[in-house]
């Protein structure tokens, strides 16, 4: 079988393509009860506290539970105790497989876990005297999950904290309304699970995906506290102390289909081959469905792939995380799951649903474009020409950047590692890595010669400064040719560099077998024209 590389597998075997939101857990919160201070408020306001203290908010919690409870056995809806390690999920499929309506409430899970809360203790003062002091603590407080099924959203679950501020969770998925959003409209589609395997109108599939915000989102949420028992009464909904959502977790995805599971295996098995020795180990790794330790006995090799086992590779940003796998033996699945908004310094409010967006599917792109240039990463002649010369911008010059020169190795080196940050990188994010690559401690690779360095890339086109900001980007030329170089070191020079010479000792090879040997060993890396 001819091998193909991960370029010609992008270009020439993807049957269907989508964008999609997948999962969002979203928090539920009261902003004027985040504090303090606005507990006190509340309590003295419309709580008709006069010493404010949490045990003021009692009545109102046993009213909520009481609510839920009794809600529960009006409806005939199961009230379900989930047991210490059970799979909420499992329980949750159990109960849709069985639902027969087009929509409403599957079950009422109940739980201990640990919350969030505001408590009271007796503080004194410097006379003796003691006073109530209301504070933040984590206790174990009992939670309802309300596990739904929604017309235009399909499954999803609402979790009440039922303990004072009341928090709530959100769990929907943005491909299961999806689904529903296709099938409401007659558009004949195939379903791969938690997601779309093909459909005759790609174009409108994805113009349906893309009208999913943060306002449809946001109005599914109302639309079902109005019809379960909420926390707090209508006077002090009245009064303001409504939810709003923000977003804790998010998964953005790039789906796309395989003409046949043998090429989803060649993916895999070209992206191990040619990526490891890209990206730093502790950020980008090849996970095969199990956590491979110093204590796991046996050896490993990531570009062996045992039959039934699912590779995938992690690219972790902070506490954001690229994740790519073969779905199902169909799919290539890349999807962006952020976990805290503000390793993109934006805010967690719902309303900042497309910034996310916007940076989720590039992240997507981003990771298939390196993985694309490993393989696809030639250049003309002109412009490896124009690297190994001098250069003058606007009347600034650059060195040359010449192939073979350690200090250029270690910088394309650099840029290898940084192709995937979403925020691109600062000068003193860059200088460690091109100092441990040279071997020299920070002190010896000084912040004058990373500035000139990163002045000779931008002057070449490399990387381009991010517009009112001290951060760079690599640019497609750049990330060509920084993959570039480290192939042909890594895969050229390295491997020349350890044969023996001609006529050292019996037996080694000829020039004519050197360069026939060399010649074959190009070709198969891909880095010959």
């Amino acid at each position: 079988m001819i091998r193909k590389s991960v370029a010609e597998i992008l270009d020439q075997h993807v049957t269907f393509e989508l964008e999609a939101i997948d999962r969002m857990y979203l928090n539920g919160y009261v902003p004027s009860l985040q504090s303090g201070g606005g507990v006190v408020y509340f309590m003295k306001q419309h709580l008709g506290a006069r010493v404010p203290s949490t045990t003021m908010v009692a009545p109102l919690t046993k009213r909520f539970v009481d609510a839920m409870e009794r809600f529960a056995e009006t409806t005939g809806v199961d009230l379900v105790t989930f047991a210490k390690d059970q799979r909420k999920d499992d329980v949750a499929h159990e109960y849709l497989a069985a639902f027969t309506g087009d929509e409403g409430v599957l079950f009422i899970g109940k739980a201990q876990e640990k919350a969030s809360v505001f408590r009271t203790e007796k503080r004194r003062n410097a006379d003796g005297s003691t006073y109530p002091w209301i504070y933040r603590s984590t206790t174990p407080v009992n939670h309802y999950y309300v596990y739904l099924l929604d017309r235009d959203f399909g499954p999803l679950f609402i979790k009440f904290c039922s303990y004072f501020p009341y928090a709530v969770k959100v769990c929907l998925n943005g491909h299961e309304w999806l689904k529903r959003q296709l099938t409401q409209r007659g558009i004949a589609y195939e379903p791969l699970d938690n997601g779309v395997r093909s459909s005759d109108d790609a174009a409108r599939v994805q113009r349906i995906a893309n009208t999913l915000d943060a306002a449809k989102i946001d109005a599914v949420f109302r639309k079902w506290l109005r019809r379960l028992p909420h926390p707090f009464l209508a006077a002090h909904r009245a009064a303001g102390y409504r939810y709003q959502l923000s977003i804790l977790q998010a998964e953005f995805a790039l789906t796309q289909v395989l003409d046949r599971p043998r090429t989803g295996r060649g993916f895999f098995e070209e992206v191990m081959r040619e990526n490891l020795d890209l990206g730093r180990p502790d950020q980008m790794q090849l996970i095969f469905n199990r956590r491979v330790t110093r204590q796991t006995p046996g050896q490993f090799r990531t570009r062996i792939l045992t039959e039934g086992v699912v590779p995938s590779l992690h690219v972790d940003y902070k506490k954001s995380r690229v994740k790519q796998y073969h779905k199902e033996g169909q799919a290539l699945r890349t999807e962006t799951t952020i976990n805290n908004t503000y390793d993109f310094e934006i805010g967690r409010a719902l309303r900042n649903l497309p910034a996310l967006r916007e940076i989720g599917f590039a992240a997507n792109r981003r990771l298939l474009r390196v993985e694309y240039l490993s393989h696809d990463c030639l250049i003309g002649d002109d412009h490896l020409d124009a690297l190994a010369q001098p250069v003058v911008v606007d009347t600034q010059r650059a060195a040359a950047l010449r192939l073979g020169d350690r200090r250029v190795l270690a910088l394309m080196q650099t840029l290898c590692l940084f192709a995937l940050s979403p925020t691109g990188f600062r000068h003193r994010d860059v200088r460690p890595s091109i100092a441990q690559l040279l071997g020299r401690d920070a002190d010896h690779y000084a912040a004058g010669h990373m500035t000139y360095d990163l002045r000779r890339l931008r002057l070449h086109g490399l990387i381009e400064r991010v517009p009112h900001s001290h951060r760079y980007r690599i640019t497609e030329v750049g990330a060509r040719l920084a993959v570039l170089y480290v192939r042909i070191y890594a895969r050229g020079f390295r491997p020349a560099a350890s044969l023996p010479t001609p006529g050292t000792r019996r037996g080694s090879p000829t020039l004519e077998r050197l360069d026939a040997a060399l010649t074959q060993f190009l070709e198969e890396v891909r880095l010959v024209a």
